[in-house]
């Protein structure tokens, strides 16, 4: 397992090929961190991660967003242990902070349905922000049940059930260096 970037593996009778290095998703956070720093320059955004699979992201992210900001996180459930969306979104853990006339930014690790992200849109839009932006690591427009923009988005991918990086199955995987394609 010297070399990272051929890694194969297999788990629950799964095999696991490479979709984006670890230096693709590094270069590519660091190109939204500067984009971020720019667009609130002069502003202190507080940006919320989506818990699990958000945390990895947003930590990097964050190190290359060169403006004060604060943090926070919201726990989330579409999946399960399941390999597609349940549909229904459930919230397992609530922001502490009050986002009333603040930048708000949203992480997530992956948008496929929309659900999750229309679900926050809705919550959040309650408190009326100041603004609500949302930047996500990965996005499937072919899985899209409803249409929704996001403002940052790392990569557009295909409808592959992927893993790593923060994203799981059945709650492991999430400490894979990059992301994998499950096949």
């Amino acid at each position: 397992m010297s070399n990272r970037s051929e890694f194969e593996r297999v788990v629950f009778d799964n095999k696991f090929r490479v979709l984006l290095t670890r230096e693709q998703i590094e270069a590519r956070t660091r190109e939204l961190g500067k984009q971020i720093s720019t667009d609130y320059r002069g502003k202190q955004p507080i940006v919320i991660g989506v818990l699990n699979g958000g945390f990895l992201f947003m930590a990097d992210l964050i190190r290359h967003i060169e403006i004060d900001l604060e943090i926070d996180f919201i726990k989330l459930s579409s999946y399960g242990d399941q390999k597609v969306s349940s549909g229904r979104v459930e919230v397992l853990k609530e922001i502490n902070a009050e986002i009333s006339n603040r930048h708000v930014l949203v992480v997530e690790d992956i948008v496929d349905t929309g659900l999750s992200v229309k679900a926050l849109e809705k919550k959040f839009s309650v408190s009326k922000p100041a603004s609500l932006r949302f930047v996500a690591l990965l996005r499937k427009t072919e899985k899209a049940k409803v249409h929704f923009d996001i403002d940052y988005v790392g990569f557009e991918i295909p409808d592959h059930f992927v893993v790593g990086y923060g994203l799981d199955y059945k709650q492991i995987l999430r400490n894979l260096p990059a992301v994998y394609v499950m096949e």
